[in-house]
């Protein structure tokens, strides 16, 4: 039996028997520690988990390392490699993630981990995947490894940090941020239909950072006939541009727009529906874009169904971020697929009885019924105001 620390108790989990811990104050600075490494692989391993990992013997940190690269070596590996060859029997790795236990590009981690002799592995967080889930757990403590789990604050922030991770593990459908600007009043575009600019420059640049961390940016026709617009992340060291992703249901988008016309570029989707004719949609794809065509009775449906679609592409879409317009926005609050929503609020008011809403769609009929956040955060941005809110989480 093991002597686990003061403060510890046997996890009551089913099938795991990694025990849950009740943190000491240095367990929880360095799994800390890790799930900060993990952001370092935003916009850079999707489809794969962001991870980080510490490695710590005697109070001395030892290596750190976090999954740098989609394809390239686990966080855990990379922590052992930056010990520099030191004699690792007997240190603990503190890691943001459960280690994976299966052949993918890379080899097991807990092949690497038990190559190195850790004695102890601290994970903040599950990996929800068929081929994880617990696996890689329990081949570490049949090795006679001690495993623990954390619990509290800094597990919640390591499942936060692969949201879209989880998503597509549990329901095979990528994890949608929607994200507006509007004036005081609520308005996104003026009576004329006018938008721009309506958030300042230093909100538009973090938008731009957004697109840079997510798989694909998401518009509708309206938007896209609207704005003619390149989606893309306008932004410095940005390592992978997002798909950018038209909801057409008719397939009107023209082969002239920049859109099409980058396709040699950057990946294009259009998901149009059985209403569109074949030309339409055989001229899109010979132009360069995959045409998508979702089916379902209503709207709603036919976005669940393009996120299945897209969830199921080679790589899998995990993450949308969905910058509107208004109805397709309301058309993914009404099929229950926005994750989380950050709006700027700009020190504008716009009036009109016909300007124009973030959200439209058909929506609740009771108060009672509406979507309720979960949590809710707000951040000054010179004259703008930006409001974040996790409506699920995975």
């Amino acid at each position: 039996m093991h002597d686990y620390p003061e403060g510890w108790r046997p996890s009551d989990h089913p099938g795991r028997g990694a025990p849950f811990m009740q943190h000491t104050e240095t367990d929880h600075a360095h799994l800390a520690r890790a799930v900060e490494l993990a952001q370092r692989g935003l916009g850079r391993v999707s489809p794969n988990p962001v991870v980080g990992a510490v490695i710590v013997r005697d109070d001395v940190v030892l290596g750190e390392g976090w999954h740098d690269e989609y394809g390239g070596p686990h966080a855990e590996v990379n922590a052992i490699d930056a010990c520099g060859g030191a004699d690792l029997r007997g240190a603990t790795m503190y890691v943001s993630l459960e280690p994976c236990c299966h052949h993918g590009k890379q080899p097991p981690c807990t092949d690497a981990i038990l190559a190195a002799g850790i004695a102890r592995v601290v994970v903040a967080s599950d990996d929800p995947t068929e081929k994880a889930a617990g696996r890689g757990l329990g081949i570490l403590r049949d090795e006679g490894v001690i495993v623990e789990v954390a619990t509290g604050d800094v597990a919640a922030r390591a499942r936060l940090a692969n949201q879209a991770f989880r998503k597509l593990a549990r329901a095979g459908r990528p994890w949608v941020l929607f994200k507006s600007a509007m004036s005081l009043d609520g308005k996104v575009a003026t009576q004329t239909g006018d938008s721009k600019w309506i958030s300042g420059e230093d909100s538009r640049l973090r938008s731009h950072h957004w697109r840079a961390q997510v798989d694909a940016v998401a518009v509708g026709i309206g938007t896209a006939l609207a704005d003619d617009p390149q989606l893309t992340a306008r932004i410095d060291g940005v390592h992978r541009q997002p798909r950018r992703v038209v909801f057409d249901s008719t397939a009107r988008l023209p082969l002239s727009s920049r859109l099409v016309s980058h396709t040699g570029d950057v990946p294009l989707v259009v998901v149009a529906s059985r209403a569109a004719p074949r030309s339409a949609t055989d001229a899109l794809e010979r132009a360069g874009a995959q045409v998508l065509v979702a089916t379902g009775q209503n709207e709603p449906a036919r976005i669940r169904t393009a996120l299945d679609q897209l969830g199921q592409l080679d790589p899998p879409v995990s993450s949308v971020l969905l910058e509107g317009g208004p109805h397709l926005a309301g058309a993914f609050l009404d099929a229950g697929e926005i994750d989380e929503v950050r709006l700027f609020i700009a020190p504008l008011l716009l009036g009109g009885r016909t300007a124009r809403d973030p959200l439209e769609g058909e929506g609740p009929e009771r108060i009672a019924e509406a979507v309720r956040a979960l949590t809710l955060e707000c951040e000054s941005f010179n004259d703008d105001v930006l409001i974040s809110a996790r409506l699920r989480e995975w």
